[in-house]
């Protein structure tokens, strides 16, 4: 299978493995993976959940050194392989070809009424306050269940 991806095993444990590209655009781009299928990020569970800091640090430490990167960029995607795997691509400053950020479009600052100064892109709008709080209080809520609002713990 890695000769058919193009990508070569340069790193395994009893719960993940490391490949890199042999062909692409950035010299280190990498892809750790866990052996045991899990389909996503959100169904990261057991040995590989406890052990995926260690490891993801450990991983991205060796591709910045060995190829020379300022950073290493981390993307995980969902929906195009049913196989959870991290993007490892090393970023080496100015010409680099990797976006640095998720929101697609150029940026520019954006003066808030209240004063405050965001950036935004110009192909997306900002959503409502509304919205943004209403995401914020959903997440609080499911990962804090003895929430009941956003003062009241539940008794």
């Amino acid at each position: 299978m890695d000769d058919a991806l193009l990508v070569t095993e340069v790193w395994r444990d009893d719960l993940w493995r490391l490949t890199t590209v042999r062909v692409g655009e950035i010299a280190g781009y990498s892809y750790l993976s866990p052996h045991r299928h899990i389909p996503h990020i959100t169904n990261l569970d057991g040995p590989e959940a406890a052990t995926f800091g260690d490891v993801i640090a450990r991983s991205t430490a060796a591709v910045q050194e060995s190829a020379g990167a300022d950073l290493v960029f981390v993307y995980v995607f969902g929906g195009g392989l049913d196989h959870f795997h991290a993007h490892l691509a090393p970023h080496r400053g100015e010409g680099s070809p990797l976006v640095n950020n998720p929101i697609k479009g150029s940026r520019s600052k954006i003066l808030l009424p209240t004063g405050e100064e965001v950036w935004a892109s110009d192909r997306y709008p900002l959503q409502s306050r509304e919205i943004m709080d209403a995401a914020i209080a959903d997440i609080t809520r499911t990962l804090n269940p003895e929430i009941v609002s956003d003062s009241q713990p539940t008794p």
